[in-house]
């Protein structure tokens, strides 16, 4: 159980940093970014800034940028 817990975990640290290239890039070159979140599903918390709106889903299963 231990090894499943800390694979999840492992992965879901990858997928972020994998987003935020994404995130960082897409703000490096100017294009404007809608959203960037942490997981799927409903919101948990998030929070508008600028233009871009932050936020953590209930299921930590990946992330994405729009």
């Amino acid at each position: 159980m231990t090894t499943l817990i800390s694979f999840i975990i492992v992965l879901g640290i990858l997928i972020f940093i994998h987003e935020l290239g994404h995130f960082a890039v897409a703000k490096a070159c100017g294009v404007g970014v809608e959203k960037f979140s942490l997981g799927f599903g409903p919101k948990l918390i998030g929070i508008k800034r600028g233009e871009t709106e932050y936020g953590v889903k209930a299921i930590p299963a990946g992330a994405y940028v729009r």
